[in-house]
């Protein structure tokens, strides 16, 4: 993938097709990778972008700097100036949701549309999962074995879906196995989702948005969707139905069928 040398980071990216731009932020501990159910549906119509954040897999932050949802967003506004990318869409995946609400937030100039996915606006409000659902990701013991990773990533998808697409879970899993996360960079992730709180902020989010959820999402419960869409001014909610956290990967023609509707509208 190309590098792009930033402020604090040099960041790994690729970019697909032309037409509009469009930006994918991923969630927890993952990358561009994450997205290879989307790309290629939606390059055909958009100029995609997906990056590796900054710590994980091909993207090595400079000594000293610092992993957070604020650095995240200004590593997104960094590489549209590196692209000559005046304003794009944004769809952010759960963690990748945090991301893209903090660059709506501090870079409302760059953004066009939105979309927030399995996420939340964080806080004390924020409607926490059960609790083995956490631990799953709150340990880092053997942070990057093939074991590991499916432990806690299966979690992540419906059970129907865990059943019957078994090797749809494996590639993602092997995904991720595939792209290492440092120990460090992970607890830094995990340090900044649990901090998060733009309650009381998305208010001032002046983008056209749509919140997006899967009715099945054990992760992120569909009740953070609905008090988030409650929140964005105008922001509107869709509901896929028998998704999981993983809605995007389980429901990958219905999700994508979804956003290149908004953003295309």
């Amino acid at each position: 993938m190309p590098i792009a040398v930033l402020n604090e980071t040099e960041l790994c990216y690729e970019t697909h097709g032309d037409g509009d731009p469009l930006v994918l932020v991923p969630g927890f501990a993952s990358g561009a990778w994450s997205w290879e159910w989307q790309i290629g549906d939606l390059s055909d119509r958009f100029h995609v972008i997906a990056f590796d954040p900054r710590g994980v897999a091909g993207s090595k932050p400079k000594d000293g700097a610092q992993v957070s949802i604020t650095k995240f967003a200004d590593d997104v506004a960094e590489l549209l100036g590196e692209l000559r990318i005046d304003a794009a869409n944004v769809l952010g995946i759960s963690f990748g949701g945090f991301v893209a609400q903090e660059f709506a937030l501090r870079y409302p100039e760059k953004l066009k549309k939105l979309i927030l996915a399995s996420t939340s606006f964080g806080g004390p409000r924020h409607i926490a999962p059960a609790l083995e659902v956490l631990a799953s990701f709150a340990s880092t013991d053997g942070l990057n074995s093939s074991d590991r990773i499916r432990k806690y990533l299966t979690t992540a998808f419906s059970a129907e879906f865990v059943r019957e697409h078994e090797a749809a879970v494996n590639r993602f899993c092997t995904l991720r196995e595939l792209n290492v996360v440092p120990e460090d960079v992970y607890r830094q992730q995990l340090a900044s989702a649990m901090e998060f709180n733009a309650d009381g902020r998305v208010g001032r989010i002046t983008a056209e948005t749509l919140v997006l959820t899967g009715d099945d999402d054990m992760v992120v419960p569909p009740a953070n969707s609905r008090n988030l869409a409650e929140a964005i001014p105008g922001a509107r909610l869709r509901t896929i139905k028998g998704g999981g956290h993983m809605a995007f990967v389980e429901r990958a023609g219905e999700f994508n069928a979804i956003v290149r509707e908004f953003f295309a509208e």
